[in-house]
């Protein structure tokens, strides 16, 4: 495993350390001497390990900085101490006291306190070399436990049959989407389409053929959707379309290809069997008044699918053509 590296400190803090780290590649080591710079370096791209140079103004407030970062506990900090005042106190001061100063480095956020030593150089080497390998291990156990919490939430947020998001995905995701258009001022439409008279097929068929249908009709769908667009399987044959960047006119378009894909050409469930499906679709746009869950927006999109299939099924119905239909409704 490549291990990245930031020291704060001087360059001639970093010729002190050992050769193994300052004859590290640019790539894996950075060394800076900017409390702020050293900030947003972290933030930008975390390192494994970070060596933090004492007598380095903000030395010890970067270390306090990291504790207080929870998103950040899987970086090694290692505190080295080379105060020319703490240095003299300790040749003069017993074990009790270099106990209570290892105890406050450790409270105000370091992972380890070495004192750096010239007559001890050897020893104090070791001990650097010891705290990178701690570093390593506890980086690679947060590797390890990262990669196994994503594919946990992979298997959480799949649906099994057709390899879709599911409705949870969804519920996290809406909302994620919702505050994304708003804060950059740009446009959110969803559809929510059903597979017309799909009970038909199970009753006819059985379910293992139903089922099979469902997984040929989510290929197709997912073959036909933009690069930005996510497909979730919100409950049976039921299915959720999320359309960043995507105003109602577009999304209307969208929705309008994906009845034709889908009507257009039988599916071949085996060699012998080929069977013919249509969907109805609900189209709904993002409103100023939505709410931030996205509950508004799923449920115009829900009555324009309702609309929909009352009105013979096969078809796209969107949020302004619903608003019609009430207008004709009510003058009749």
């Amino acid at each position: 495993m490549t291990m990245t590296i930031l020291v704060f400190g001087s360059y001639d803090f970093l010729r002190k350390l050992p050769d193994q780290i300052h004859k590290r590649t640019t790539d894996n080591l950075v060394v800076l001497t900017d409390f702020h710079q050293a900030v947003s370096q972290i933030q930008i791209a975390s390192p494994d390990v970070i060596f933090v140079q004492a007598s380095l103004k903000g030395g010890i407030e970067l270390c306090g900085w990291l504790k207080e970062q929870t998103q950040l506990s899987c970086i090694h900090c290692i505190l080295v101490e080379d105060r020319p005042q703490q240095l003299a106190q300790r040749s003069q001061n017993g074990c009790e006291w270099e106990f209570e100063m290892t105890a406050t480095a450790l409270h105000q956020g370091a992972d380890a306190y070495i004192w750096q030593l010239p007559t001890e150089e050897m020893a104090t080497h070791r001990l650097i070399l010891g705290q990178l390998t701690v570093g390593l291990r506890k980086a690679q156990k947060y590797r390890d436990l990262i990669e196994k919490n994503h594919i946990l939430s992979a298997i959480a947020l799949a649906d099994s049959l057709t390899d879709l998001n599911n409705r949870r995905a969804l519920e996290w995701d809406l909302p994620r989407q919702i505050t994304k258009a708003r804060n950059q001022n740009i446009p959110l439409s969803l559809v929510i389409l059903d597979v017309d008279y799909f009970k038909k097929v199970n009753d006819q068929y059985g379910h293992l053929v139903g089922d099979r249908l469902l997984q040929l009709l989510c290929t197709r769908l997912r073959h036909n959707l933009r690069s930005q667009d996510t497909a979730f399987r919100y409950g049976g044959e039921e299915f959720v379309v999320l359309l960043p960047h995507t105003t109602a006119e577009e999304a209307l378009i969208v929705a309008d290809r994906l009845n034709r894909i889908v009507g257009e050409q039988p599916f071949s469930i085996n060699s012998k069997l080929i069977i013919s499906v249509t969907i109805s679709l609900g189209v709904a746009c993002l409103e100023a008044d939505d709410d931030e869950k996205g509950i508004g927006l799923l449920h115009r999109a829900d009555q324009c699918l309702l609309a929909a299939k009352a009105s013979g099924r096969n078809r796209v119905i969107c949020s302004h053509q619903l608003s019609q239909l009430s207008s004709l409704e009510a003058v009749s």
